[in-house]
């Protein structure tokens, strides 16, 4: 946890020494205050007092407390500020880790608990700086302070605080031992349980579909019993702790009262009034020692959970993305664009044993469309996926412009290209902030939105919409059809005006007729771009000046769509099974 500190800004630092400052004058206050107390039991037991003494006592006793008071109130206000501040500045760099991240690493992770360990885990660390701040700084230093006070009293009442204090320190220990592994687990539970649930409410419309709410009600009882089943067993042994904390603190009270009363019945009649002053604020000693360990104990029963949050989050945090920017970054080439070349590249996931794809070659140049066709899982998408770099080839080269794309500055290569994913995915917001999205969006106007929602085929329907360019845009785009979602990708990726397009089989959710004047388009008013094309029909494919085949991984066939006829087997097989011959 303590990694996590250097989170904390120079402000927060400086609030946390005034909160150490003031936390001492408090202590200070608090324990001057039984002495007044000591010498106003002092004056009422040993009679013939004037008032005057008394009440004077009495309010240098309240402006203790009052003092007291107001540092607390200042102590938790500046917490509450280096708290706030220390969240912030985590989740920052939580979210911009992400972001670098490769899909590999995100893979890795898995999305449910990345959002676990951006929210809830910090949330844990918060809790327990807000309280060890008030709490794990005030606890010592009062208990010391008071047990040195104490130990100039009396011997015997200085065992009975020493022993109350062994058997607290022995309960937290007893319990820590049980509890501990029970609170590694509890943030694991959290994750499954949300993952559970976000893969529910995702999916809420296949699991309508086929009934089969009891099913998913039932995996997610499971996940939801674990993580219950836990806390309850964590609560429960939290809960001894209450009783067994009252019952030493009691004990401890009578055992000063019944030594008190034992040496004031031994003591001659001048020494009464003061030992029975000693007794009045040892006891108010003892009990400040007893409640500073039961308030380091709320920090211990948060403490572990917060430390398997800090573990999980610092996991986070020090990986190392796979992919980054090289040490000395190549400037993209002024007299190249948009080429992109395959040199036997071939790839294997990470800790898979078998390479998806194998010994591709391929070259694009300017203004060329190359598509990539093949039965589901013949490696199409991730063969596309290399370009732009969400994962690094195992072996081979991939070249944009004549460099390698591990040449590139991440940031240079991404501006070259034009991305369309499988599945069109779109932000809460407008239609003109999805269109006009990411690098360059304040350089472009808003005419330049309406030329790309044209070419795009979406004008008709983004025009019909209420507000239509700043018609609102729900999260996932669940307002929008899906058809409509991958015209809005499209008309994305078109406005960023790149070298070159990368379209993941993203004609599939539209009508062959849309399909066809959607590419007329793309091909008239971005001729000099090349476009990389992942496809399953055939007829979206035809008129490309390169086909590549893929089986399993292989290159089986690769030419225009003639060439593939004459001499690729799978091609045949797979355009006859959509289009007759006539057709063709």
């Amino acid at each position: 946890m303590l990694k996590l500190f250097k989170y904390l800004s120079k402000r927060d630092w400086i609030l946390a020494v005034v909160c150490v400052g003031l936390i001492v004058l408090q202590v200070w206050l608090e324990l001057t205050m039984p002495d007044y107390t000591a010498e106003i039991n002092t004056l009422v037991v040993s009679g013939g007092s004037k008032m005057r003494p008394i009440l004077v006592a009495g309010g240098k006793m309240l402006g203790c407390a009052a003092g007291s008071l107001a540092s607390a109130v200042a102590v938790c206000f500046m917490v509450s500020k280096i708290s706030a501040s220390f969240a912030k500045n985590l989740r920052e760099a939580i979210f911009d880790k992400v972001q670098s991240f490769s899909m590999a690493e995100i893979n890795g992770f898995s999305t449910a608990s990345l959002i676990t360990r951006s929210t809830n885990d910090i949330t844990q660390v918060q809790m327990v700086l807000v309280i060890g701040l008030q709490v794990m700084l005030r606890a010592p230093i009062m208990a010391v302070w008071a047990v040195v006070k104490i130990l100039g009293k009396s011997w015997e009442w200085s065992v009975v605080v020493v022993a109350a204090v062994g058997l607290l320190i022995l309960t937290i220990l007893v319990v820590m031992i049980f509890a501990m592994p029970k609170f590694k687990k509890i943030q694991a539970l959290t994750d499954n349980l949300n993952n559970v649930t976000r893969e529910n409410l995702t999916g809420v419309r296949v699991v309508r579909a086929y009934n089969a709410e009891s099913y998913q009600e039932e995996k997610f009882g499971v996940a939801n019993d674990a993580l219950t089943d836990t806390h309850l067993f964590v609560g429960r042994v939290m809960a001894i702790m209450n009783p067994v904390m009252n019952i030493i603190m009691q004990g401890m009270s009578l055992s000063i009262y019944w030594i008190g009363a034992y040496l004031i019945k031994n003591a001659a009649m001048a020494e009464r009034p003061d030992l029975f002053g000693d007794m009045s604020s040892f006891m108010a000693y003892g009990m400040q020692v007893v409640m500073s360990f039961m308030m380091l104990i709320i920090v211990f029963m948060i403490l572990p959970r917060a430390l398997v949050s800090a573990k999980r989050i610092n996991e986070v945090l020090h990986t190392v993305p796979s992919i980054a920017d090289p040490q000395n970054p190549v400037a993209p080439p002024a007299d190249v664009r948009g080429e992109v070349e395959f040199r036997d590249v071939s790839f294997r996931y990470p800790d898979a044993d078998e390479c998806v794809i194998e010994h591709v070659s391929f070259k694009a140049k300017k203004g060329d469309t190359v598509a990539f066709i093949g039965s589901t899982g013949s490696g199409k998408s991730t063969l596309i996926n290399l370009v732009p770099r969400f994962y690094d080839v195992t072996e081979g080269e991939v070249l944009v412009d004549g460099v390698n794309v591990k040449d590139y500055k991440v940031e240079d290569l991404h501006r070259k290209l034009g991305y369309v994913p499988q599945r069109g995915v779109l932000f809460s917001g407008t239609v003109d902030s999805n269109v006009n999205y990411g690098y360059g969006a304040e350089e472009r106007t808003e005419e330049d939105v309406k030329r790309a929602v044209e070419i795009a085929q979406g004008k008709d329907f983004v025009e019909k919409m209420e507000g239509a360019y700043q018609a609102p845009i729900a999260q996932g785009g669940t307002n929008v059809s899906g058809g409509q979602k991958q015209r809005l990708s499209i008309a994305r990726a078109v406005v960023r005006d790149p070298e070159i397009f990368i379209f993941d089989d993203s004609f599939s959710a539209l009508d062959y007729k849309t399909d066809r004047v959607l590419r007329s388009a793309l091909k008239k008013e971005t001729g000099d771009s090349t476009r990389l094309i992942v496809a399953q029909r055939i007829g979206t494919i035809l008129d490309a000046d390169n086909i590549l085949v893929l089986d399993d991984g292989k290159v089986v066939g690769q030419g225009t769509h003639q060439e593939l006829m004459e001499s690729c087997e799978v091609y045949r097989q797979i355009a006859y099974s959509q289009l007759s011959k006539e057709e063709l």
